[in-house]
């Protein structure tokens, strides 16, 4: 998909380039495959230690002693595989959970910190980032960061649809699962006024439900967590944390059931 955009810049007017998003994690270099890969990082562990991201032996700066609903910007980092470490800010710091990540040009991966049983546990999301030259859709990506309901669907709809009338967006979330699945692009919507909802799998049984306002070129990874931090184990008591890349005064924001 990318190398057809790519053999189109020959014959696209300059005016395209404009209509490309509106930061620096939406650009016209994005979408056509020839960014640097970027990085971003995620603390996702309600009551969790502030914790370093570190790439081998490497803190990096825009993720440095950083607590829950931290989420970083997109930075850029060069392309080779090397392990990405979720550690604690002491000295010496303590390693929590660690993972793989094989940069390439045209990707983006989000590292996320999230709970596990009485742990800090961590998941690798790889994004290709596969949008139209000229789309102003919001993407979305769901994430089951909740141990404590580890089987859910996730209804993304106008305000007044009836459940019943409906199937789910997202659907068997398992827990540490995303959806679209980690390598494939996002799931694209117009923006708009919706009702997030979440039920357990394969019932109408809502466990969390708010209104949520998608903006053109909105770009979220939507994430169940549980209500109390690390070891908070009460079977589907949840709350959503949204990480916003397209927002630079903003970039998380956390949701509870209304």
């Amino acid at each position: 998909m990318k190398l057809a955009r790519l053999s189109m810049l020959l014959v696209l007017p300059v005016l395209l380039i404009s209509a490309c998003g509106g930061s620096d994690d939406d650009s016209f270099d994005d979408r056509v495959g020839l960014a640097d890969p970027k990085v971003r990082f995620v603390h996702a562990v309600p009551a969790g230690p502030d914790v370093t991201l570190y790439r081998g032996s490497t803190p990096q700066a825009d993720a440095t002693n950083v607590g829950y609903k931290f989420a970083s910007h997109y930075f850029d980092v060069s392309t080779n595989a090397d392990t990405w470490s979720v550690q604690t800010t002491g000295s010496p710091p303590t390693t929590l959970s660690s993972l793989v990540l094989d940069a390439q040009r045209g990707n983006k991966y989000t590292v996320v910190a999230l709970p596990g049983v009485d742990v800090v546990d961590s998941l690798l999301i790889v994004d290709p980032y596969d949008k139209g030259l000229t789309s102003d859709h919001a993407r979305v990506r769901v994430l089951n960061a909740a141990v404590n309901a580890q089987n859910v669907d996730i209804y993304l709809t106008a305000p007044t649809v009836d459940l019943a009338t409906v199937g789910p967006n997202f659907a068997a979330l398992q827990f540490k699962a995303a959806q679209p699945a980690s390598g494939s692009d996002s799931q694209e919507f117009d923006g708009g006024s919706y009702q997030l909802r979440i039920t357990t799998a394969g019932t109408k049984t809502v466990i969390f439900s708010a209104p949520v306002t998608l903006d053109n070129n909105a770009d979220w990874l939507v994430l169940s967590i549980p209500t109390g931090g690390l070891g908070a184990i009460v079977a589907n008591q949840i709350k959503v944390l949204v990480a916003k890349s397209d927002d630079s005064t903003q970039t998380t924001l956390e949701i509870v059931s209304q």
